[in-house]
């Protein structure tokens, strides 16, 4: 089976298996068995929803240590868009820039002019490509997993250009060698992230290719010693790029940067779901471009953010302003930089058996299983459904009386079954034996 890097952690002393998790997962990747979750990481596409549902606090998510930076020579912290959206006292992103700066990076760059060169080669690459349509955007890696999990058939669909971070990156690479001659094993590059699916496609890219990042922190473990140093910023970083791609940090920026009339904006994992439904059954054919971003409101309601999604929307607007409106670039790249080198084939499918003889047994099994079980997806027997607990058992990951109804119905069985037993009862150690019609 193939090996799974996750960014989303799970911590078994905080959890209680209370199940809220496995309601809100979107591939039915989480099961609570013996009072604990566990996740299943073929399934997991790292997007973050559990770790909102958690009450317990339980769900985490694994980051790279700042004490990485010491490993490299020359340092470089891109910041997402969405980040510049996170303070309320208003900061030019110049000064952002420098606070982040100021933490130690030897140079630091938003990701404005990557996110304008990626949204021009989607404008060429959808003027270009034969299909199949809509084409679906890379850009948010949660997205891009779940369709190669729960949507193996649209992996097709997935437009084959590099996300904003990765050209980001590519560039701090080519400009760091350019000013100091050196090799790049001397320079690390970390992205500042707003979602834990992000801090994965680092560490194990959507397919198997190799990133061009080391590392990355979230928002949440950034934000604090940057605000803090925003009153020691003397000098403003050079901002580079434009409102363009600031836009991103927002669900329909991407659309809005590639400049096309049919393209359609849905944010939100559940959401995301039901529009990747309508494209497989072939019923938005009349739609070119589909931009998914798994957290609500886009990159602005990461799991890792820390202000209000929907105030730092409007705060995107604000930011904006400071920007010019749109410069088209006057660099241009290569091929190599922009077009995706991994491999966006499905996520091999979890049998239930290898043997297609024996799954095929299975199968009937599962079904005669299902007969059995109440459907009322409670969750409650530690699956998001009853089909998905038919499942587990005939994986052997679970068992029938896992499920409430059935136990009681069985408890309630045997219950019947002992009173019927008391009438048999010898008149023995002085006891009196009892029927229905009194004593004898």
């Amino acid at each position: 089976m193939a090996s799974y890097f996750h960014s989303v952690q799970l911590d078994e002393e905080k959890c209680r298996g209370c199940t809220n998790c496995i309601k809100r997962c979107p591939t039915e990747a989480i099961r609570v068995r013996q009072g604990k979750a566990r996740i299943e990481a073929a399934r997991c596409v790292d997007c973050g929803q559990c770790i909102r549902a958690c009450p317990n606090r339980a769900k985490s998510v694994l980051t790279d240590s700042r004490a990485a930076l010491k490993d490299f020579k020359y340092t470089v912290g891109l910041l997402a868009p969405s980040f510049f959206a996170q303070f309320r006292s208003n900061p030019s992103p110049g000064k952002v820039l420098a606070a982040v700066k100021l933490m130690g990076f030897t140079y630091v760059r938003g990701l404005f002019l990557a996110a304008e060169l990626v949204a021009s080669a989607i404008a060429k690459h959808l003027a270009t490509t034969a299909g199949p349509f809509p084409r679906i955007s890379t850009s948010c890696p949660a997205v891009v997993r779940l369709i190669q999990v729960r949507f193996p058939d649209l992996t097709r669909h997935l437009v084959t250009i590099e996300a904003p971070m990765e050209v980001a990156a590519y560039l701090a690479r080519a400009e760091v060698r350019g000013e100091t001659g050196c090799g790049d094993e001397d320079i690390g590059v970390f992205f500042i992230t707003p979602c834990p699916a992000k801090i994965t496609a680092v560490h194990q890219p959507v397919g198997v290719g190799k990133s061009q990042l080391n590392g990355g922190f979230s928002f949440s473990e950034v934000y604090a010693d940057a605000y803090r140093l925003l009153a020691s910023v003397k000098e403003e970083e050079p901002v580079v790029g434009s409102a363009r791609g600031l836009v991103w940090a927002r669900s329909g920026g991407e659309g809005e940067g590639v400049a096309i009339d049919d393209y359609l904006a849905v944010d939100g994992i559940e959401h995301v779901i039901t529009v990747l439904e309508e494209v497989e059954m072939g019923r938005l054919r009349g739609v070119r471009y589909i931009e998914g971003q798994a957290c609500v409101g886009g990159c602005v309601g990461g799991a890792l953010v820390v202000e209000n999604p929907f105030v730092a929307r409007v705060r995107v607007a604000q930011v904006a302003r400071a920007l010019p409106l749109y410069s088209p670039p006057e660099i241009t790249l290569p091929e190599e930089a922009l077009v995706l080198k991994q491999d966006l084939s499905p996520r091999p499918f979890i049998q239930l058996d290898e043997d297609m003889e024996v799954a095929i047994k299975k199968l009937g099994e599962l079904e005669k299983i299902v007969e059995r079980l109440p459907m009322l997806d409670c969750g409650s027997c530690g699956a998001p459904h009853c089909r998905a607990l038919a499942e587990d058992i005939v994986r052997d990951t679970a068992v029938l009386t896992d499920c409430d109804f059935v136990l009681r119905e069985q408890v309630n069985e045997l219950a019947q079954e002992l009173i019927s037993l008391t009438v048999l009862l010898p008149n023995a150690m002085g006891r009196k034996r009892i029927d229905g019609e009194g004593e004898k």
